[in-house]
């Protein structure tokens, strides 16, 4: 009886089951989860950072103003449009879609640039244009100056001199504010923001959701620094989440504890490197996610102490000889079969807790 009861079949089968479950019913619901361990991470989730463009945002930049300094609008528009016509950057998309007789008009675009953080360079006919942020205007001696428009300010230069800029905004998810909030009800102790956008536009989206702290125009290597400090800062038993999409954001979703891609508009580096995929780019996925994560290891510890439990019970009746073969097989094979039942709990689709 006590080698019929020890069999540890409850605890082998069922547990490994019940995250299978949980990440089968994941799936289901549009969230790619790539393996158990991060079930536990995003269960205990402390702190969770968010990259900004086309995560928060849309992604999906308009053009709102055109203030030319040295030459009229159309002819600002032309030129960025031209040095931005290889770029995937929603930025470029914006300003293509802004002039788009660009690629009829006969310019011969060469020596593409792209700098890292900055903007891209570009020979445009005979003249070399510069399109980026404050920093590249500074890397090449163009004397910029700020606008007092609200939205992401893009430079522009021509032969080192500047040119004038182009103002585009991006649009807040519907779905952000909600997750925000949703992620506090959770537990989420800190919600950063990482963007290399302008101080200005960071700091209204970031209150207009309500995080707890954003950090701005930052390169990819200032993303990383700042994820770093953050898993100092968290407690031993949480762990970070970033969420992002694009190709820059590949690095900080390797560091980060949870790594979290947007798997519509997301690059396909920034899927790689993630360790869990919202499919369908819904923000509101994220909660929901958690709440899977939570329900699972739930479960989970269930099928532990329930197998556990019953199984000293028996062998101590077994001990004092007021056990039966029959209640040993039930402690082994019965109590199997319920663990693997609870186990299959965790597909089926549930409010979030």
């Amino acid at each position: 009886m006590f080698l019929v009861v020890s069999c540890p079949c409850a605890l082998v089968i069922s547990v490994p089951l019940t995250f299978f479950g949980g990440i089968g019913g994941a799936s289901r619901q549009g969230i790619l989860i790539k393996g158990s361990n991060y079930m536990d991470a995003l269960a205990r989730l402390h702190t969770i950072v968010f990259d900004k463009t086309g995560t928060l945002t849309h992604g999906q930049f308009v053009v709102t103003a055109v203030h030319p300094d040295a030459c009229d609008e159309r002819q600002l528009l032309h030129l960025a449009a031209h040095v931005e016509h290889f770029t995937t950057h929603p930025i470029g998309a914006a300003l293509r879609d802004a002039f788009p007789d660009e690629a009829t008009d006969g310019c011969e675009v060469s020596e593409v640039e792209e700098v890292s953080g900055q903007g891209i360079r570009a020979k445009v006919g005979s003249q070399v244009v510069c399109v980026g942020n404050t920093k590249m205007m500074d890397a090449i001696g163009a004397k910029w100056h700020d606008c007092h428009h609200a939205g992401t300010i893009i430079h522009v230069a021509i032969d080192g001199v500047y040119a004038g800029h182009i103002v585009i905004n991006d649009k807040i998810k519907d779905d952000s504010v909600t997750t925000i909030a949703e992620l506090k009800q959770l537990g989420a102790s800190r919600i950063v923001m990482l963007t290399g956008d302008r101080q200005a536009v960071a700091s209204d989206v970031a209150q207009k959701l309500g995080l707890t702290d954003y950090h701005a125009e930052l390169l990819p290597a200032d993303k990383v620094a700042h994820v770093e400090r953050l898993l100092q800062e968290k407690p031993e038993d949480g762990y970070l989440a970033f969420v992002g999409d694009g190709i820059n954001d590949a690095p900080v979703l390797a560091r980060a504890d949870v790594g979290i891609a947007m798997g519509g508009l997301g690059s396909d580096a920034a899927i790689e490197a993630a360790d869990v995929v919202l499919m369908d780019d819904r923000l509101n996925r994220l909660p929901l996610a958690v709440s899977i994560a939570r329900r699972t290891l739930r479960i989970a510890r269930q099928n532990v102490w329930f197998a556990i439990g019953v199984k000293v019970a028996v062998l101590l009746l077994a001990a004092f000889g007021l056990a039966t073969m029959w209640l040993a097989v039930f402690a082994d094979v019965g109590v199997t079969v319920l663990a693997v039942l609870n186990a299959m709990r965790a597909l089926k689709l549930h409010k979030r807790e």
